[in-house]
């Protein structure tokens, strides 16, 4: 078995649904890791449809957020993992005022039916299944202030991941279901006239690679994402605002690191950044994040309140 199931989760947000599933990490059975993400993703150009340009009536568009995270061992091949973020959109030209608060809540279940070591090298196989759902009545056609898209959402990856010493590489794919929205409105336009506020929202695939460096107290990471819409979304009209069911595609090159402290093995700091190269309909964004884990063996503390 990998000796680093005492480690926190990376943290990878992407589309302000976190990732904490997409690495080669289980949590051990009994241990609770919880903690907190602050990040901040900006951009003053974005495609509009593969036309990329810049809009003096937005500016900068600027999103911050802290998302609560959390993942807990059922066993050593199962865990939990929950993520709730508060978001707080700017634009910085304009009349468009910016939105705050509690975005989606997300549920993920990981599973590692497979381990190996063959030679000097560690093969594991995951299976995952995703669901989120708004926590809140926010507005998602409103973009590009909107909070999110505010759909109801299902979704199931598969994982692979190879170490070997210290060096590992993670490769994983997703479908995502996408339920459909109802708006504030009783028609809308897309490539044909919609009289009926309930939107049909296009699904997506992710595709994730990663490689990089993995010990007991250091990881680092680069990572490369793309995310693609899949039939039935549509380009943002010319000098018009987006809509929930465009079709978003980007393709994110970043970093990810995670050091956990000698003194206090239980606490983790994790940072990284990432940015968009390629898109459609979407901002040309920079995104940092930062934040704070701590481990917690629970059936350690049972035992010493049983006492």
């Amino acid at each position: 078995m990998k000796k680093f199931y005492l480690s926190c989760l990376l943290l990878a947000p992407l589309f302000m649904n976190a990732q904490t599933e997409i690495d080669g990490i289980m949590m051990s059975k009994n241990n609770f890791c919880f903690g907190a993400v602050y990040q901040y993703s900006s951009w003053d150009e974005y495609w509009e449809g593969t036309f990329k340009r810049e809009n003096l009536n937005l500016g900068t568009v600027s999103t911050k957020s802290v998302a609560l995270m959390g993942n807990y061992g059922v066993s050593d091949k199962l865990n939990i993992i929950f993520s709730l973020p508060y978001v707080e959109t700017k634009a910085s030209a304009g009349t468009m005022e910016g939105q705050k608060g509690l975005q989606d809540l997300s549920l993920t279940i990981k599973y590692m039916p497979f381990e190996k070591i063959i030679g000097k090298a560690t093969y594991s196989l995951y299976a995952l299944g995703g669901l989120s759902a708004p926590v809140s009545n926010y507005s998602a056609d409103y973009l590009p202030l909107s909070l999110g898209l505010k759909s109801k959402t299902a979704s199931l990856r598969l994982m692979g991941d190879y170490q070997r010493g210290r060096f590992f590489s993670t490769v994983s794919g997703a479908y995502v279901k996408r339920a459909n929205i109802t708006i504030d409105r009783n028609s809308y336009y897309t490539n044909e006239i919609h009289y009926t506020n309930e939107v049909d929202m296009p699904d997506a695939i992710s595709v994730n690679f990663r490689i990089g460096y993995r010990s007991n107290r250091l990881i680092a990471e680069a990572v490369l994402d793309n995310w693609v819409t899949q039939s039935g979304g549509f380009d943002i009209t010319k000098n018009n605002m987006p809509f929930p069911s465009n079709t978003m595609n980007a393709l994110k090159v970043g970093v990810n690191s995670k050091y956990t402290l000698k003194k206090i093995p239980a606490l983790s700091i994790i940072g990284g950044c990432n940015f968009v190269t390629e898109g459609r309909n979407v901002g040309q964004s920079n995104t940092f994040y930062g934040g704070l884990f701590y481990i917690l063996n629970l059936k350690k503390s049972t035992q010493e309140n049983e006492k």
